[in-house]
């Protein structure tokens, strides 16, 4: 049972990531809080998605005064 609840857990953090990749291709860098709020998911889901995308160096996170933007690498 484990199994299809991590495995169905990793398809929404991978949906997400996709998605992430896809606003950002399309939109170009966005605050991290407007990205957040575009995903089609939950706060979690989308953080852990974004960090998927900067572990396989997609993305960049670049600190502007208190904001946070993200590009695609």
């Amino acid at each position: 049972m484990a199994t299809v609840i991590e495995s169905t857990y990793q398809a929404k953090v991978g949906e997400a990531a996709g998605q992430a990749w896809h606003l950002l291709d399309e939109q170009g860098p966005l605050p991290l809080t407007k990205l957040l709020k575009q995903l089609d998911a939950s706060r979690e889901v989308s953080l852990m998605a974004l960090g998927w995308l900067a572990r396989e160096e997609k993305i960049e996170v670049e600190e502007r005064g208190r904001r946070r933007v993200v590009s695609l690498v």
